[in-house]
């Protein structure tokens, strides 16, 4: 069931519910660019019966109203929103990407509503200390992340948003191109994955609702993972999982290894033989340890 979600300040949140309904509600949260279409493969949730999926467009995808100038902190106040909406009051959360700070903050600034969170494939802040950042990064995200800095410290205020609207734009006329673009930077390991046809309809669905308004969801998550995100990962209290794959160049396994060193208690899974991508195979392993933390 998908739903309009209104907030308290008057935007929407495209919002989607799947699964059981009385099972134990999971918020997935997508990837950079992406909307919930792209947060679970065609069949999960005949895989984890007894999981009621909860998921919704972030601020400025698809049909979700925009919030300029948004933090990753942010997130923490949409997702109780939505799942206030469902009627939800406790729930795991899973970020995958570019969901994965998100769930972050959702288990820093609501753990009194979320149970558990998974983390998968993730990045660590811009400020963590004694991480080399861009180490070991594609140049494709290099360029993207240098770009968003320059950006927010006045050196080139349009250079991004010009990029990502142009990107946005062609990528509207054939989503292919995305992932085509992205095919010389994928390890071995991804190339696979990306080829699989259930990962490249999932892909090209959520990249096309994703971009089919406007660049703005894309830029503004650019540029909330390089300032300062609002929050304390060490602040986080309850089980976090981090799932990486040891040959990923997208978000580098250093940023999973550097969290799992300030979160107190979390529980990394470092996969060998997987990239970035793979964590699209992964969903059911991580909702049956979600699972476990009921118990």
């Amino acid at each position: 069931m998908t739903k309009a979600v209104r907030t308290d300040d008057g935007r929407v949140l495209v919002a989607e519910e799947w699964g059981d309904p009385a099972g134990s509600p999971v918020l997935l949260l997508h990837g950079t660019p992406g909307t919930r279409l792209g947060t679970a493969l065609p069949g999960v949730a005949g895989q984890c019966p007894g999981v009621r999926f909860l998921s919704y467009d972030r601020p400025g995808y698809g049909d979700s109203t925009r919030r300029p100038d948004r933090r990753v902190a942010d997130a923490a106040r949409d997702a109780a929103t939505v799942a206030d909406a469902f009627g939800v009051e406790r729930f795991a959360v899973v970020g995958r990407s570019g969901g994965a700070p998100h769930a972050l903050a959702c288990a820093a600034m609501l753990p009194g509503r979320v149970r558990a969170a998974a983390v998968l494939v993730g990045l660590a802040p811009p400020d963590a200390a004694g991480l080399e950042w861009h180490a070991g990064m594609t140049p494709f995200n290099v360029r993207e992340y240098g770009m968003a800095r320059a950006h927010l410290d006045g050196r080139d205020p349009g250079g991004l948003e010009r990029d990502l609207a142009d990107r946005a734009a062609v990528v509207r006329q054939d989503p292919e191109r995305l992932i085509e673009d992205l095919r010389a930077e994928l390890s071995p390991y991804d190339l696979p994955v990306v080829d699989d046809p259930r990962v490249r309809t999932v892909l090209l669905r959520t990249y096309r609702e994703a971009l089919r308004v406007s660049h703005h969801g894309w830029l503004d998550d650019c540029l909330a993972f390089v300032r300062p995100w609002g929050f304390d990962v060490s602040a986080v209290e309850i089980p976090v999982l981090l799932w990486h794959g040891l040959d990923d160049a997208f978000s580098p396994v250093a940023h999973t290894r550097w969290l799992a060193a300030h979160i107190p208690g979390a529980e990394p899974v470092l996969v060998p033989g997987a990239g970035h991508f793979a964590a699209q195979y992964a969903l059911p392993e991580v909702l049956h340890w979600l699972e476990g933390q009921d118990a």
